[in-house]
């Protein structure tokens, strides 16, 4: 496949970039099998608009799935062979989330819950955790140090986006499915967690986000030091700074 006429980034600076745009005319413009590894947080499907903080826009995305299956389509067009995706989702919507992953070739290899240390709204029960599934295209190896399917969730004391990701909890992941040097997609950036997390784990990474507020903060997080001590064992962005310039 061709790439189609590239987008100017919002921001690039020691391997991480940021483009401020709709994913779908974004992703078109890479080539194929370039990416080795997909962490990405996509609307849930619910309309959410945020309860917790009566400012917050909807998030884009949010009430329909027009953008589902093409953006996933590209999304595996973009991982080299043999590599993983996880993928959080709304739960409520899983059938129309495993329908399209399965339908383009997606294996559902794990389902991961990041149990949190708060509790949120809820109706019948409140909910204190998140889900995700790691999809697997092709055959990937064994990582070569497993981890649990069960993540601590911190949520993070300065968190300024109603659906952020606190970037500790991400570390794992990239730990076990990113290979060193390598370079991770992120197509809806929100508040920049993957990213942060990839720059302090020595990795390159590319993110997409259709609002240019928070492109503006995710950016300002990547302009900061380690924002956080990794876990025991976990490289540090020292380790593998050189593989970045």
């Amino acid at each position: 496949m061709n790439p189609a006429t590239p987008t100017p980034s919002y921001y690039s600076r020691g391997g991480l970039a940021i483009y401020h745009a709709d994913c779908r005319v974004v992703l078109p413009t890479f080539a194929d099998e370039s990416f080795d590894f997909v962490l990405t947080d996509p609307p849930y499907l619910v309309n959410y608009q945020g309860r917790w903080d009566g400012d917050r826009e909807p998030i884009a995305g949010d009430n329909t799935d027009d953008w589902l299956h093409p953006t996933y389509a590209e999304l595996w067009r973009l991982l080299k062979p043999d590599t993983f995706c996880v993928s959080f989702y709304g739960w409520p919507q899983c059938d129309r989330f495993v329908g399209v992953w399965k339908h383009l070739g997606f294996r559902l290899v794990s389902h991961l819950a990041f149990v949190k240390n708060v509790w949120g709204l809820g109706r019948f029960t409140r909910g204190k955790h998140e889900t995700a599934f790691l999809l697997a295209k092709g055959r990937p190896p064994r990582p070569a140090k497993g981890i649990a399917d069960v993540i601590e969730w911190e949520r993070e004391p300065d968190a300024f986006h109603p659906n952020q990701k606190p970037v500790h909890a991400l570390y794992p992941l990239l730990a076990a499915f990113a290979p060193t040097g390598g370079t991770v997609l992120d197509p809806f950036l929100g508040s920049g967690s993957t990213l942060r997390a990839a720059k302090d784990m020595g990795l390159r990474a590319v993110g997409i986000e259709i609002d240019e507020h928070y492109c503006r903060r995710a950016a300002a997080r990547l302009a900061q030091d380690v924002m956080f001590p990794l876990p025991a064992g976990e490289t540090s962005e020292g380790e593998r700074h050189d593989d970045l310039e």
